[in-house]
């Protein structure tokens, strides 16, 4: 008498490898990305040809009324602080694109003319 073979079943996909695998992937860019703080007021940059970014360590925010943000200071209080920054700092501007030239050179020009600044627009 013949035995008939058991009937195989059909092998369930081993779902604990994709697991891992997204997993390290979530790990990967939760450490290479880098969360961008949120700026202290809005404000949109003039278009030009070429983007550029708000990169450096020194960031100042100049709002479409005119007023002034370095880090938490607001207004007029922003001139000490950026006059105590060391002269080799690199000064980011980030202006609105609706404030009148001849306001931004007037802010411009209280600047230290020793300091390299770098003005944010966007393509």
């Amino acid at each position: 008498m013949r035995i008939p073979a058991p009937a195989r079943r059909p092998r369930s996909e081993a779902i604990v490898p994709m697991i891992n695998v997204v997993f390290l992937l979530l790990i990967f860019f939760m450490m290479t990305s880098r969360i961008a703080p949120t700026p202290p007021i809005e404000v949109t940059p003039p278009s030009a040809t070429q983007e550029t970014l708000a990169e450096g360590e020194a960031v100042l925010w100049i709002g479409p009324d005119g007023l002034l943000a370095f880090g938490e200071l607001r207004g007029d209080t922003v001139w000490p602080a950026l006059a105590a920054l060391p002269t080799d700092t690199v000064l980011t501007v980030t202006a609105d694109a609706t404030l009148p030239a001849a306001q931004l050179a007037a802010i411009l020009s209280r600047l230290d003319a020793q300091r390299r600044i770098e003005l944010v627009v966007r393509g």
